[in-house]
């Protein structure tokens, strides 16, 4: 018997994992389930989704859109890291970025999309990571129900847990379109943009104005 996915009594964030990855049948029976409220949905908005050409099983594949896309980082494992010995001890900033970020706004369900960037402080006795992972990683935790903040946090949060580094600094860059597309309808160029910092990051200002003037210049 499977494992419940969740606590009894403490339902998760949306931008929490659920306890365990769903298994094959759970993935299938969560679209077919969702499939079936998104078409209660489309009748309550007087939308045919019977017969017009256009929305005839749209419910389907925004189900299954929301389960395996949009949603993957609530239900699937994080990545699995790939881990190299800092032979030459090496001790300066590592910045990987722009990492390209797709997420999905928890208050209007709209999507969020920009940059983030990752700097990394090693420890001479530790492991640096493989550089694609830290796109991984972003990845994994955008694909949840967010808001910009908790994401950064997020990722700094595992980094930080699975390679114990001097320090590490997570920015991201983002559009809002429920900003966009909806309320004020602000132009695409209006951008939040959120740092969080660990260990040495933290407290020298110099490797923080290093990190941001990095940051900057790999954006041009």
């Amino acid at each position: 018997m499977n494992t419940p996915l969740y606590t009894a009594g403490a339902p998760k964030r949306s931008n929490q994992a659920l306890d365990r990855p769903l298994s094959k049948l759970e993935e299938a029976s969560m679209m077919a389930e969702a499939a079936v409220k998104l078409e209660e949905l489309f009748d309550i908005l007087r939308v045919d989704h019977r017969n017009d050409h256009n929305t005839r099983d749209t419910p389907t594949r925004v189900a299954k859109m929301f389960v395996q896309e949009i949603l993957h980082g609530r239900f699937s494992a994080p990545p699995v890291l790939t881990e190299f010995d800092n032979v030459e001890a090496y001790e300066g900033l590592i910045i990987s970025g722009p990492i390209e970020l797709r997420s999905m706004c928890a208050h209007h369900l709209m999507p969020i999309y920009g940059n983030a960037y990752i700097g990394v402080l090693p420890s001479r006795e530790g492991k640096i990571i493989g550089l694609s992972k830290y796109d991984r990683i972003v990845d994994h935790f955008a694909t949840r129900w967010q808001i910009q903040e908790e994401l950064a946090q997020q990722v700094l949060n595992f980094i930080v847990e699975k390679t114990a580094p001097r320090g590490l600094a997570v920015r991201i860059s983002a559009v809002h379109m429920c900003k966009t597309h909806r309320g004020v309808r602000s132009t695409h160029g209006g951008r939040m943009v959120n740092s969080v910092y660990h260990g040495e990051l933290v407290t020298d200002a110099a490797l923080r104005a290093n990190f941001l003037s990095e940051c900057q210049s790999l954006e041009r």
